[in-house]
């Protein structure tokens, strides 16, 4: 069992891959809020902010590239917020993208209940 403190902001479009990320992250002791896009992240952030981020690239109103790369360029604690990169697209330009963006990992769907719970883990410094 993880820290119950410990707070996950899951930012993705497709609902099946949000309940599925929360489900995970629930069950192994994390509170997880969610968001549809970029924008609705960083209006929660600016509320709530989280010990993690887990978001997708591809979606409306505001990818996760540019979500991240705004996110970097905000004061601290909210610029300093691990970031873990999840989508479909697995080519070098992605990956690369990413790194620019100020991801800490990208991760290609999809992705197990494991490695998840693991990613979660280390980026939010809890042990295993």
């Amino acid at each position: 069992m993880t820290n119950p403190q410990k707070k996950i902001l899951v930012i993705d479009d497709a609902a099946l891959i949000r309940l599925y990320y929360r489900s995970a992250l629930e069950e192994a002791g994390y509170s997880v809020a969610e968001a549809l896009n970029g924008l609705e992240a960083l209006e929660r952030l600016l509320t709530n902010p989280a010990d993690l981020l887990i978001l997708d690239v591809n979606m409306p109103q505001m990818d996760g590239f540019t979500f991240l790369r705004l996110l970097r360029r905000k004061e601290r604690p909210l610029a300093a917020i691990p970031a873990l990169i999840t989508s479909s697209e697995s080519g070098d330009a992605d990956f690369a993208a990413a790194r620019a963006a100020g991801a800490n990992y990208y991760l290609v769907k999809p992705i197990e209940r494991r490695t998840l719970l693991e990613f979660a883990a280390l980026l939010c410094g809890v042990p295993q």
